[in-house]
């Protein structure tokens, strides 16, 4: 796996996330997975995968995780980043991995 185009991806991928509301995170919080396969500017294909579920309990801060893999043996350890968003719409921490 190409590790910087992956983070790119990754990151762009998840802003896209960051960017909608705390309502509309809750509407898709413990919901099915977010998967698409994604092909990176060298021609290698990923899979990227977002989640959205409660961080504590239900309408409390959402977490929001995405994973990206080349389908590889790093499918068994994909890399991760991950946000927070409460209720008030601040971010209350960030994880990368």
């Amino acid at each position: 796996m190409k590790k910087d185009e992956a983070r790119a991806i990754l990151i762009s991928e998840l802003a896209k996330y960051r960017e909608r509301s705390y309502d509309q995170l809750c509407a898709i919080a413990d919901a099915p997975k977010h998967r698409c396969q994604v092909t990176g500017v060298s021609g290698t294909q990923y899979q990227r995968q977002i989640y959205a579920y409660w961080d504590a309990k239900r309408r409390s801060d959402v977490r929001v995780i995405g994973c990206i893999d080349d389908g590889g043996w790093r499918a068994f350890v994909p890399m991760s980043d991950s946000f927070i968003k409460a209720p008030d719409g601040s971010f209350v921490g960030e994880r990368r991995s």
